[in-house]
């Protein structure tokens, strides 16, 4: 059968005239930033969720350094997160000169094994930051009480997790403060873009400055407010503040939030009917009572049955017009983390998968021959590749 004529990304946006029309609505306004759209944005993806607060910043990475501001985390205090992530799960720690501490995975949810934290635990741990992996949640029944008997504070980078659930509760009301990210390719995107959400007004007030100069008008909170125009800043914070234009496309989406999330569910439950019976292919395993918001699809190359090599059997996906990706080079393999004393060897699970894993495209707009295209063609390579 002949491949695909047109080239199958591995993510993508959906936005239609609906958003456009938002935007426009906003570019037409008074306000294009620092407006009342960020409140109503806000409003509403706390509401979502089920959290009392949200705040909103320029993107995601911006939010995870805030919650790390918001922490507390100063010089030498440790933080403990997963190495199969991006970046920016770590680099967060490392803004404020914090000790990235990197603990393995669990071999079937891809998420930070709870078995392995408290072994990582000491008197200058400050926090977890979480990872759910693909959109999957992490294991809070385990870990919630492991941070809360050590006085630490529980960060979910849930950039992938929007719209997931954990035993009937929304991704997003569960940690002390959780990130979701709006970048193109996650559940719904403002273009850039991410948010906290949390139940703590200390957090919440001190997010909301942080991502503002650290300037507050909040009457109740000057040193001297007997003048209309007064403000004061009383922390040293960044200018991250998301703009009216992007948080006006954030409403449009989140309206449509679910109906992408459950698109994403299909096409999941279509790779997974279809590859669970190719012998050389580990389908995405599911924590029970949890949903998954399917951000990425990870299959598991079984390569010791197979003549070719994960980079091999890409290339021949991508010659295929199949948008294959690689979701992640484990972190402290980066220079940056090399330099800093970091060696390969630390988390063997995550370092054995990373050797394994492609990243099949998934995302709302795909129509169901894109999905067959895709089971197709991932059938066919392997099966050639076979020994």
């Amino acid at each position: 059968m002949k491949s695909r004529d047109t080239f199958l990304p591995y993510g993508k946006q959906w936005v239609d005239q609906v958003d456009i029309d938002e935007v426009v609505a906003v570019l037409q306004s008074d306000y294009l930033t620092t407006g009342t759209v960020i409140d109503q944005f806000e409003q509403r993806m706390a509401q979502y969720v089920g959290a009392k607060y949200a705040v909103a910043f320029a993107n995601g990475t911006a939010a995870l350094h805030g919650a790390c501001v918001a922490s507390g985390i100063k010089s030498g205090d440790e933080v403990i997160t997963s190495p199969l992530t991006f970046a920016a799960s770590a680099n967060c720690v490392r803004y404020l000169d914090g000790k990235v501490i990197f603990s393995d995975i669990d071999h079937e949810t891809y998420n930070l094994d709870p078995m392995l934290l408290e072994e990582k635990i000491n008197h200058r741990t400050k926090a977890i930051i979480t990872v759910d992996y693909t959109g999957q949640p992490c294991d809070y029944d385990k870990i919630t009480p492991i941070s809360k008997k050590n006085n630490l504070v529980l960060i979910a980078d849930a950039a992938h997790g929007l719209g997931a659930s954990y035993k009937g509760k929304k991704v997003g009301s569960l940690a002390d403060m959780t990130m979701f990210s709006f970048h193109p390719v996650k559940s719904m995107t403002t273009g850039e873009g991410g948010i906290i959400t949390t139940d703590s007004k200390v957090y919440y007030e001190k997010l909301k400055d942080f991502r503002s100069h650290g300037i507050t008008r909040d009457p109740s909170r000057l040193q001297h407010s007997d003048k209309p125009w007064y403000y004061e800043m009383h922390s040293l914070g960044f200018n991250y503040r998301l703009t009216d234009i992007q948080a006006a496309l954030g409403i449009s989406q989140l309206s449509k939030l679910d109906s992408f999330i459950e698109r994403r569910r299909q096409i999941a439950a279509k790779y997974t009917e279809a590859l669970k019976s190719n012998p050389f292919i580990r389908t995405p395993y599911q924590l029970p009572n949890t949903s998954s918001s399917f951000h990425l699809y990870v299959i598991q190359l079984q390569t010791d049955k197979l003549q070719a090599n994960r980079t091999e059997i890409f290339k021949k996906l991508i010659a295929a017009n199949i948008g294959v990706n690689v979701h992640y080079i484990p972190v402290y393999y980066h220079p940056y983390y090399q330099q800093l004393g970091y060696k390969k060897g630390v988390c063997k699970q995550a370092e054995a998968l990373y050797e394994s894993i492609l990243s099949l495209p998934i995302f709302p707009r795909m129509s169901d021959v894109d999905v067959a295209d895709v089971i197709r063609e991932v059938n066919r390579i392997t099966n050639e590749v076979s020994m």
